[in-house]
């Protein structure tokens, strides 16, 4: 076994992962992801399924002129030829053959129950198609992996078949056999207890292919690690069918981290964070914020008594240095928050309080009674800073001098039936020594103020037109009042080099939009001087 093949990272979020619901990838979409797998050095991409769709099949074409890879090794997935059949006859197998994947990973079955009722076959007639395929793929130069499906399940249904069907597999020269939890329903305990059956009792090499169902994917991984696996199968940030499947980001950091087995190239884990917001980008499936090691708030401190203590060192509540994974520490601002906690926050946006105890109390307190009110600021970095500017500084940044706004919603029977209401937003203010009147047209009245908000400014400050509203979020804060309820809204801004979040809390909805909306250009004019 080469160095560099002592242990096997294999990537199935192109495959695997793209079954979960609501998660659709185009073939560009796919090239995209393989590329930043790659970056990542992981050793295996698994692309899909020639042969079975036409989308798979064309991106085994394309990658073949489109993709140079300088880690990872291209897999193509299949099945075993059909029952019957033999594997030099059949299609399916050709397309896998004619893939130009260097790897094929074949699904074969490996409970009894599966093969008599699912494919509707014999045992003996399962066990000629697994040594048929892996014996021909082979034979024409392609290297076999096996996926085991549902093997534990089987394993507990008849053990002697379902490693039966690994020793085929490995005599016909199969490289490693991947025991599969297809349904999920497996713990940690269990999963090594049968690993190390399998490695004892076959003398083969195992890999691992886990489903979070019961919410132990990442770690019946690393059992069966522990357990003498060598080839661990995942998906970034845990995409796949119902609960999803191992993440991968996940496993891979805790064998680095915590078990001190470096399974990805040199240097490689801290593009961890990059590559799992990357993915979730293309796959247009927000990242989780909670996510083990790269999610936002992974390495966040909320509560004033973490936050003294990070003060005089970060470990003392953070289990690693989160750059070794390409992620940043991050200090919240909320009512929990003590003088730490606000003075560390300032420090991170630029701000040194450390001389000034009277200035960090008066902040302190400023925010706990904006909080009490319904504002949040652990998600609003950009008001915040606006806030420390105008407390330490005495003024907050201004570029406009608002007179007026108004909003406009209507609709009617000149519209004519099922026709949206239109709103429509006129703005009254003065920029650079000039007075603009500005109405702006929208599909609903936050868009229609922003619009005229942006056209009025813009002409003042041309580079406003840069800034593009991302994402708007509105919370009702006290519900038993129904409709006449306090509402807090968060609006994300992007001038396509970052992007940063407002918010604006009033009993209107419209006013506390206006309010963000208004921070958030404000943010953006004083990023730009800056």
């Amino acid at each position: 076994m080469a160095a560099d093949d002592a242990f096997h990272v294999y990537d199935t979020t192109l495959r695997d992962g793209a079954q979960q619901e609501g998660l659709n990838l185009s073939v560009a979409d796919k090239l995209s992801i393989a590329r930043t797998l790659d970056g990542l050095g992981v050793g295996y991409i698994e692309g899909g399924w020639p042969g079975a769709n036409p989308k798979d099949t064309e991106f085994f074409r394309r990658a073949a002129s489109e993709l140079d890879l300088r880690h990872a090794t291209l897999a193509a997935f299949g099945a075993t030829r059909r029952a019957g059949v033999a594997a030099a006859d059949d299609p399916l197998v050709a397309a896998l053959r004619d893939s130009g994947a260097q790897v094929v990973t074949l699904v074969a079955k490996s409970h009894d129950r599966h093969v008599e009722l699912a494919l509707r076959t014999t045992l003996e007639e399962n066990l000629a198609m697994v040594r048929d395929t892996v014996a021909h793929l082979t034979a024409e130069g392609q290297r076999v992996f096996l996926d085991a499906e549902h093997f534990f399940d089987g394993y507990r249904a008849n053990r002697a078949y379902a490693l039966e069907v690994l020793r085929t597999a490995y005599e016909a020269g199969a490289e490693v056999a991947a025991l599969c939890d297809t349904n999920g329903g497996m713990l940690p305990t269990w999963v090594g207890d049968v690993v190390n059956d399998v490695v004892e009792t076959t003398g083969g090499r195992v890999g691992i292919h886990c489903h979070n169902d019961t919410g132990c994917a990442v770690a019946n991984s690393l059992a069966a690690v522990d357990a003498g696996a060598t080839h661990v199968q995942g998906t970034v940030n845990g995409y796949g069918e119902r609960t999803g499947n191992a993440d991968l980001v996940t496993v891979v950091a805790n064998l680095e981290l915590k078990l001190d087995r470096p399974v990805l190239p040199p240097g490689k884990l801290v593009e961890a964070t990059r590559t799992a917001h990357a993915v979730a980008e293309v796959t247009n499936v927000p990242p989780a914020s909670r996510q083990p090691y790269v999610g936002t708030s992974a390495f966040a401190h909320k509560a004033g008594l973490h936050a003294s203590a990070i003060k005089v060192d970060p470990d003392l509540y953070q289990h690693m240095d989160p750059a070794g994974v390409g992620n940043d520490m991050r200090l919240l601002v909320s009512d929990m928050a003590g003088r730490a906690s606000i003075e560390l926050k300032a420090r991170e946006l630029g701000f040194d309080l450390s001389e000034d105890r009277d200035l960090v109390s008066r902040i302190t307190q400023r925010v706990k009674v904006l909080e009490n009110r319904g504002y949040t600021f652990e998600a609003a970095d950009a008001s915040f800073e606006l806030l420390l500017e105008e407390e330490v500084n005495g003024h907050r940044p201004s570029y406009v001098d608002v007179e007026f706004w108004r909003v406009i919603t209507e609709t009617g029977p000149a519209a004519g039936p099922g026709s949206d209401a239109l709103s429509e937003a006129t703005v009254k203010l003065r920029a650079g020594g000039v007075r603009y009147v500005v109405t702006g047209e929208g599909n609903g009245p936050v868009n229609a103020l922003d619009q005229a908000l942006r056209s009025a400014i813009g002409q003042a400050y041309p580079e406003v037109a840069k800034l593009e509203l991302v994402d708007y979020k509105v919370r009702i804060l006290d519900q038993g009042h129904g409709t006449d309820a306090i509402t807090r809204v968060l609006i994300e801004t992007s001038d396509g080099a970052g992007t940063w979040v407002t918010v604006g809390v009033g009993p209107n909805v419209i006013e506390a939009s206006w309010e963000a909306l208004l921070d958030a250009v404000t943010f953006g004019l004083r990023r730009h001087e800056h």
